[in-house]
């Protein structure tokens, strides 16, 4: 089988020389052709005017008839002789007179020198051997021809200063041509290497390194071809930290799943082989199946947990708003969490008037002021949960305030991370243990339109503040 030739490369430089002496080059030829037409033209149309005014000078002498006309023609030979010059007289029938010889003119030219019209030949004709150009004028009196003047003029002067005029500008483009390569050159290089900055910056960002950066500019395609391949970059990083984080949730997610369902799971399993083996005495037996019965029940909060966060971020959940009297919400998290707030010693208190109304979700703002409410008690000891209420600006805020242990400043953003804990002491509470009821909070919030900020120092208390639109 027969090899397949490797395409032949050229380097954009040289594309660029090639590109801009081609252009250069197709300039110069094309003015050089118009030029040298030009010329020629004016050349010729210089000579014609030199020979009509010498033939219209010889009739006006003639038609004066102050001197005779072997006298006239005499002169005028002597004259036009050293211009290179010659000039012949014919007769009205085209004979001629001046100098001696056969020479005839022929019809066509008698018939447009009869109307009075000069004839001009302005091209290249031969005449005794020599090209030239040739000029006849009327010589007529009362309306009748009388006679033919023609002057002819040999144009190998006039070409060869055409001739001359174009090696001058041969020269003149071979000298430019040379003078341009350096500036082209010069001019190919700069682009040449801003693509080339791009080029090692995509193999850069090829092999995964995302902190490439190249001088942005407004003055060319290329300068906002480095916008957008910045823009790129800067996207990709974003993306590969937004990749490198969640894999460190999934890990630690996998970490914590796997500790939360171990410990009851281990707990039950221990207790069912137990009762299956008959090593729990009779009355411990109450005892393990009351531990077995709320081991289970943390399995199915975690599932439940995780079922409702994972619905929320896929927006499997559809709201059905209704306008709520806020008081009334408050006084069944008021009632439902009374017991749990006691078993730490807390109130929960709250502060809201009768006209404050809010249009959400009924059981979805239980369960985000539930939420709330519960990480408050949990962190919070011989004190106090305040749930206030009011309007604003079209918009029903809720503020949930306690006087616990507080948050780290600079955990506080962390706390809506999905099974983020603040304290490795919430694993050991019944409530919220998973790291999952603030996330599952913002997303909800986040549904109504809503958005949440949390104010906390540490030793200072928490403060939930919510804002949702009311209309």
């Amino acid at each position: 089988m027969m090899k397949r030739s490797k395409p032949v490369k050229i380097k954009y430089l040289y594309q660029q020389l090639i590109s801009h002496m081609g252009v250069l080059l197709v300039a110069f030829l094309i003015m050089s052709i118009v030029f040298a037409h030009y010329v020629e033209r004016l050349v010729y149309q210089n000579t014609v005017d030199e020979l009509v005014s010498y033939g219209e000078n010889i009739l006006n002498d003639i038609t004066r008839g102050s001197r005779s006309v072997s006298n006239i023609v005499n002169e005028y030979s002597l004259v036009l002789k050293g211009r290179n010059i010659s000039f012949s007289i014919f007769d009205q029938e085209g004979s001629l007179l001046y100098p001696s010889g056969n020479l005839r003119l022929v019809d066509e030219v008698l018939d447009q020198i009869a109307e009075g019209k000069p004839h001009v030949v302005r091209n290249r004709i031969k005449h005794s051997n020599q090209e030239v150009t040739l000029v006849a004028l009327p010589y007529i009196m009362n309306d009748t021809l009388i006679g033919v003047i023609l002057l002819t003029a040999p144009i190998s002067g006039s070409r060869e200063m055409i001739s001359q005029i174009n090696q001058y500008l041969f020269f003149t483009a071979l000298l430019a041509f040379a003078l341009a390569i350096l500036p082209s050159w010069l001019l190919s290089k700069v682009h040449v290497n801003r693509i080339k900055r791009l080029q090692e910056a995509t193999s850069m960002v090829s092999k995964g390194d995302y902190s490439v950066n190249l001088p942005p500019s407004n003055f060319d395609e290329i300068g906002e071809l480095a916008q957008d391949f910045n823009h790129m970059v800067k996207k990709l990083n974003t993306a590969a930290e937004e990749i490198e984080s969640l894999e460190n949730r999934r890990r630690n997610f996998m970490s914590d799943v796997s500790h939360e369902l171990r410990t009851p799971l281990t707990t039950i399993s221990g207790v069912i082989e137990g009762l299956k083996n008959g090593m729990i005495a009779e009355e411990e037996k109450e005892k393990g199946i009351n531990l077995v019965s709320q081991e289970t029940k943390r399995l199915i909060r975690l599932v439940n947990e995780n079922l409702d966060y994972d619905k929320i971020r896929s927006n499997q959940i559809k709201l059905k708003k209704e306008d709520v009297q806020l008081q009334e919400v408050f006084e069944i998290i008021q009632e439902q969490l009374t017991l749990q707030a006691a078993e730490k010693n807390n109130q929960i208190e709250i502060k809201v008037e009768e006209d404050v109304r809010i249009l959400a979700d009924y059981d979805r703002l239980i369960q985000i002021l539930i939420n709330i409410t519960k990480n408050s008690i949990q962190f919070t000891e011989n004190g106090r949960i305040c749930l206030k209420g009011r309007m604003e600006n079209n918009h029903t805020v809720i503020e949930i305030e306690d006087t616990g242990i507080g948050i780290d400043t600079m955990e506080i953003e962390k706390i809506w991370h999905r099974f983020y804990k603040a304290e490795i002491s919430r694993t050991n509470n019944p409530y919220g243990e998973f790291g999952l009821g603030l996330s599952i909070v913002k997303q909800l919030i986040h549904l109504h339109h809503g958005s949440v900020e949390v104010f906390s120092e540490k030793g200072e208390g928490t403060k939930f503040v919510i804002k949702i639109p009311y209309k």
